[in-house]
């Protein structure tokens, strides 16, 4: 007879929690299984607010399960390891990103590539090896096995490194993958959002040449003089892009709403590549003739693996690079989603769950 939730996760959580596609959060009662030998238990400090959180909150992609609790840019302090638990101890910073298992079987994984793995196991609204749903970091504490948390090094805020763990290896993966990590190269990021901006700071921290692309003409004076871009382009205003056609070695597309790419594969050198992080709802139409007649890419990238996002931190802390957030109490939650899907936010929302998450 098989178990139920709770039998099989006796530790009693607290979160926040979406029940149908509204969206809507409201206040969840769960359980979380107890420490295990290769586990590491932690409290809940901060948790990151992502804009994949407002799709799985609604089930715009069509594979939610309710209850859904969100969150996966989630920073804590351990509480508890179990006995064959060698990286961690109690009162060590920590983090868990977008993922909490994998086969530790396949190419993928042996190659530190987990987050492609076929059996990967998400943060939330995934399921886990025993068979129960997995939940975010919208709640008190987290339990992960230990291979999946991360180590957050001293200097690094708390509070702003947490958009590091999605958002930025979300972009310091690409830039790395796909040779744009060098310096002098020339690459463009479209959007100027909470991926976007990382995707400046870390290209700049590469020594690249960062153009920013965006639709807001506004953003021009941000981009520059605050994230350090070298140059911005409206991405509307055909003059711009027609003076820019044929200088970037490569672009990192942070966009999630449907959008054409055509204008955006003119901007590249030949054999230039444009990487989509972005996850519209809807297909993107995809001119071939010019990839053909240029040798372009158009290729995609999903976060890290753990041992990349490891490294990712590391070079964070080396050169002070973190996100710009916005702080807000776990009760403000559902106007911070509204916020965020209007693009109300410089430039990443993080919640105070320590310090606001009460129980009812």
């Amino acid at each position: 007879m098989s178990k139920s939730p709770e039998e099989v996760h006796p530790k009693k959580a607290f979160g926040w929690a979406a029940r149908d596609t509204s969206g809507v959060l409201s206040p969840f009662e769960f359980s979380r299984r107890k420490t295990g030998e290769e586990d590491v238990a932690f409290k809940v400090i901060y948790c990151g607010i992502c804009h994949s959180d407002i799709h799985s909150s609604k089930n715009e992609w069509g594979i939610s399960m309710y209850p859904l609790l969100p969150g996966h840019e989630i920073i804590g302090e351990v509480t508890e390891v179990g006995s064959k638990v060698t990286k961690f101890k109690v009162g060590d910073k920590v983090g868990v990103g977008c993922l909490v298992g994998s086969c530790h079987a396949c190419d993928n994984c042996k190659n530190d590539l987990e987050s492609y793995c076929p059996k990967l196991i998400f943060a939330y609204n995934g399921i886990y090896h025993d068979g129960t749903v997995t939940y975010g970091g919208y709640s008190n504490f987290m339990v992960s096995n230990e291979h999946f948390v991360l180590r957050i090094p001293e200097g690094l805020p708390l509070d702003a490194a947490a958009p590091l763990l999605c958002a930025g290896i979300t972009v310091f993966s690409p830039l790395k993958f796909y040779g744009l990590a060098e310096p002098s190269t020339s690459v463009g990021v479209v959007g100027l959002g909470g991926v976007g901006h990382l995707a400046v700071k870390f290209a700049k921290a590469f020594g690249a040449k960062v153009t920013v692309i965006s639709t807001t003409p506004a953003k021009e004076k941000e981009a520059i003089e605050h994230l350090g871009a070298d140059a911005f382009i409206v991405s509307n205003n055909p003059q711009q892009m027609r003076a820019a056609m044929g200088t970037m070695d490569g672009i990192i597309d942070t966009v999630s709403a449907v959008h054409p790419l055509l204008p955006l594969i003119g901007l590249l050198k030949f054999q230039g590549k444009l990487i989509l992080v972005g996850a519209p709802d809807k297909p993107l139409e995809l001119p071939v003739l010019p990839l053909i007649f240029g040798r372009k890419i158009v290729a995609a990238s999903c976060i890290g693996g753990i041992k990349e996002t490891q490294e990712m931190l590391d070079f964070a802390a080396k050169r002070n690079i973190t996100a710009d957030i916005e702080v807000v109490s776990m009760d403000y939650v559902n106007t911070a989603l509204e916020r965020l899907a209007k693009g109300d936010v410089r430039y990443r929302f993080v919640i105070d769950v320590a310090n606001t998450l009460k129980e009812e």
